[in-house]
């Protein structure tokens, strides 16, 4: 970058169907985790910004939540929402899809791109997953053909895979404007909303098929003691018959959901934790509005 170059910095929103990958493409651009990551579709619920500073760029990537067609419950309405938002107040769009694979809801996020009028680049994600690889080019080609995409980057987040190339491509693009976070600053999620997220994750990945999208976490109190903080957290589910599956028996997975989550965020917040996890009944709350509110869904 020359030296009279002028400073560019913008929002790029990553949008995209559920679980093609945008939050593990989030995390592996910003270098560290700022979004959770499961197998699971629909694990982002809200937006997540992370920020990137590079020589002359300052890249405010933003995490959306992914959108999907079938709007069944209040929650799956808002999270719709929330990604339509974010791809409205974005300077670029990046459109993320998987190798190989497009269908309704990838044409349904394209026919909001174009809505939008925002400028795109397209990312199709997971290319180390490809067996066939002569099948990657005319895939790329048939992309770049649906929409006049600013570029067409492969990528695998996963693997950390062409990664420069997609941080050049975006910065390149992003309008002159002075810094619009500290350098210091990764993201605009406070500590409550780490743990809650932690805690989620590892609720997702232990109960996998048992428990979807019933959980949510709220964090109702923490303070520091004896040189540890200590956490208070509710995991509300929506069905009565969803408690005992969540606690397992003689409380053997929540102690084991608390465990990995504890260990994690030790690591992360870099101080000890204690967390005191308890299990609460809220009927039906992914299709109340009041509830979605008080979570931060809405």
């Amino acid at each position: 970058m020359s030296e009279n170059a002028p400073f560019r910095a913008g929002f790029a929103a990553l949008v995209g169907r559920p679980n093609v990958g945008k939050s593990t493409l989030l995390n592996s651009l910003i270098g560290e985790k700022v979004s959770i990551v499961t197998s699971r579709p629909q694990t982002t619920r809200h937006r997540i910004l992370g920020v990137l500073n590079r020589p002359g760029v300052q890249v405010a990537f933003v995490d959306t939540p992914g959108l999907h067609l079938g709007e069944r419950r209040a929650l799956n309405r808002a999270m719709n929402r929330t990604a339509a938002a974010a791809l409205a107040d974005a300077d670029l769009v990046l459109f993320v899809v998987e190798a190989l694979r497009f269908g309704e809801e990838d044409e349904a996020v394209l026919a909001r791109i174009r809505d939008s009028g925002r400028d795109a680049i397209a990312v199709v994600n997971k290319v180390d997953k490809v067996k066939q690889k002569e099948k990657l080019l005319p895939f790329v080609a048939e992309l770049a053909a649906k929409h006049g995409f600013l570029d067409v980057v492969p990528v695998s987040a996963e693997k950390k895979v062409n990664l420069d190339r997609l941080i050049d491509v975006i910065g390149g693009r992003l309008p002159e404007s002075p810094e619009l976070f500290p350098p210091e600053q990764r993201t605009d999620r406070g500590q409550d909303f780490q743990i809650a997220e932690t805690i989620r994750e590892k609720l997702t990945m232990e109960l996998v098929e048992e428990v979807p999208y019933g959980i949510a976490v709220e964090i109702e109190k923490q303070g520091e003691e004896d040189g540890q903080l200590v956490v208070h957290a509710v995991i509300w589910v929506d069905r009565e018959g969803q408690k005992p599956i969540v606690i397992g028996a003689k409380g053997s997975r929540l102690k084991r959901i608390g465990q990995k989550a504890r260990e994690e965020l030790n690591a992360r917040l870099g101080k000890r934790l204690h967390l005191n996890l308890w299990v609460k009944v809220r009927e039906d709350w992914a299709d109340d509005a009041r509830a979605l509110q008080q979570l931060g869904m809405e």
